[in-house]
């Protein structure tokens, strides 16, 4: 597995129309970070399968596929890879929880909450791949 490899998936635009999956795929990059960004969670889960990353940033309100069968995919297929959930608004972590799975406790899957400054976003995954 390469290192500080990331893969983002996120297939909606912010409100002022920005693709918020090439905005955190430019930061990521311009610190360092080997980055690739989809908007389609099926060829999120060919590159998943190939194993060539650290940590997966995931939308969780995706509109092609149900947000916790798509994790589930991705567990089954790499049960360490760490996995950050990133949403918007008020979601209770322990319901996130309990819909992932029982085994979600023997993972890797957290949470972030958009909006977020990008130096705390480069900071924290640079403390969590290194």
């Amino acid at each position: 597995m390469c290192t500080n490899r990331i893969l983002i998936l996120d297939d909606a635009k912010n409100t002022s129309g920005c693709d918020t999956y090439l905005t955190l795929k430019t930061v990521l990059q311009n610190n360092g970070f080997e980055v690739d960004s989809f908007r389609d969670p099926s060829a999120a889960l060919k590159k998943v399968a190939d194993g060539l990353y650290d940590l997966v940033l995931v939308d969780l309100t995706m509109s092609y596929m149900n947000d916790f069968d798509l994790y589930q995919k991705m567990m089954k297929i790499n049960n360490k890879l760490k996995i950050y959930l990133l949403c918007s608004g008020i979601i209770h972590h322990e319901l996130i929880r309990h819909e992932l799975s029982p085994e979600s406790e023997k993972t890797y899957c957290s949470i972030l909450r958009k909006p977020f400054e990008n130096e705390d976003l480069v900071g924290l995954l640079s403390i969590i791949l290194n």
